[in-house]
């Protein structure tokens, strides 16, 4: 359904690697960017963000996906934790995984903003795994942001020019653009330029019952349609397999005084609401471990598109149980229907579910719609205060 992504916990050592200085990413280079702009065959041009629209009744129609060439603002994505290096870094090289996630995570931001994804030396699954197997393999964490950072600080100087920009990330990228966010724009100039910040797959901090302090100290949470220059922080698990007691992974407090944040980015404001999700039609899948998405219809039948949605199949709400935040995804089904009612997004490693990971593999395509309308709000609002 999805490209599988994983965070990187923070029990991975941090382990420097030798890497040469010739190895060090140049972005002047197009070649170190999966997606920009001026590039007419990058990996974000050549998606294919056409969708199915089916309904619970087995009827369908398709719905075309066009980007917006003059859209006035800018996004910048960084992809989480995909690679198969077998090092604990990855390469600088645009693999299946790479294209495979700006498919399913960010190519259809380009209905509503320049396309800004740079590749970097993230941590690889292969390391993450090995730490959760318990034999840790040597992985340079500090690597990986120094390259985004590089790559920010690019984009900045060369193709900004003052432009609103929205940050997204998911899981191992939304790590990296909280701390690029901390050292960089909580409560700098250049933060007068952020629209937003989407940080999906991750556990943000702020203070209990607020929406700013904790982790930024000048950015608050985003609680209403067209606020800008605020963040979005969500980790979807089953409403019936919210995180186990005693998980510390996602949505759990990180200290005395903070708790989780958790924006539902089907309201904003809180409460139950439908989602828009994009799901992938699964041909393309990229799956270092998880289920495989079954027939979509009852009887099978083809999906001709790389994408499925499924109206009122899915909702969201931000819930907190077991001193955890989280955004609880509930399935409608309709036991009549000719709709599958199951929905396959969950972590397995070794042939077993790690509960404390959630929906994690799809947390981006769960609430892709909803994002898009959200962001194409704080773009208007955005343009409208600047002039």
């Amino acid at each position: 359904m999805a490209a599988f992504v994983l965070a990187v916990p923070q029990a991975v050592p941090a382990v420097a690697a030798r890497v040469a200085a010739s190895e060090t990413p140049d972005y002047a280079n197009p070649a170190s960017w999966l997606c920009r702009p001026d590039q007419p065959n990058d990996a974000c041009a050549r998606s294919n963000q056409d969708a199915v629209v089916l309904r619970a009744d087995g009827s369908t129609t398709i719905e075309r996906f066009h980007a917006d060439p003059k859209a006035p603002i800018d996004c910048f994505y960084v992809y989480p934790t995909v690679s198969r290096d077998p090092g604990g870094n990855a390469s600088m090289k645009a693999e299946q995984e790479e294209i495979a996630v700006i498919n399913q995570q960010f190519a259809r931001f380009g209905a509503v903003c320049r396309r800004f994804a740079p590749l970097y030396r993230q941590v690889t699954l292969s390391a993450l795994h090995a730490n959760i197997r318990g034999t840790p393999i040597p992985a340079d964490r500090q690597m990986a942001y120094d390259d985004v950072k590089r790559a920010w600080d690019y984009y900045l100087a060369h193709d900004n020019h003052g432009r609103g920009v929205v940050l997204v990330g998911h899981s191992q990228g939304s790590g990296i653009l909280a701390q690029l966010v901390k050292n960089e724009i909580d409560g700098k100039p250049v933060q007068r330029q952020l629209v937003s910040e989407i940080l999906a797959g991750y556990r943000l901090q702020v203070p209990v019952g607020k929406d700013v302090g904790g982790d930024f100290k000048a950015i608050p949470l985003c609680r209403a349609v067209g606020q800008i220059g605020c963040a979005i922080n969500f980790a979807s698990f089953r409403a019936d397999s919210p995180p186990p007691a005693g998980a510390k992974l996602f949505g759990a407090s990180a200290g005395p005084g903070l708790e989780a944040a958790c924006v539902n980015p089907a309201a904003l404001s809180g409460g139950d609401a439908p989602l828009h999700a994009y799901l992938g039609e699964g041909t393309e899948m990229v799956t270092a471990s998880g289920e495989q998405q079954g027939p979509w219809t009852n009887p099978p039948k083809p999906i001709a598109e790389p994408f499925v949605e499924v109206p009122g199949l899915l909702s969201a709400e931000c819930r907190s149980e077991a001193g955890h935040n989280f955004l609880a995804i509930t399935i409608h089904p309709t036991p009549s229907g000719k709709r599958t009612n199951v929905i396959v997004g969950d972590v397995i490693i070794d042939g077993r579910k790690l509960p404390d990971w959630g929906l994690h593999r799809i947390d981006m395509n769960l609430a892709m719609g909803n994002l898009i309308d959200v962001v194409r709000a704080q773009a208007k609002a955005y343009l409208a205060a600047k002039h």
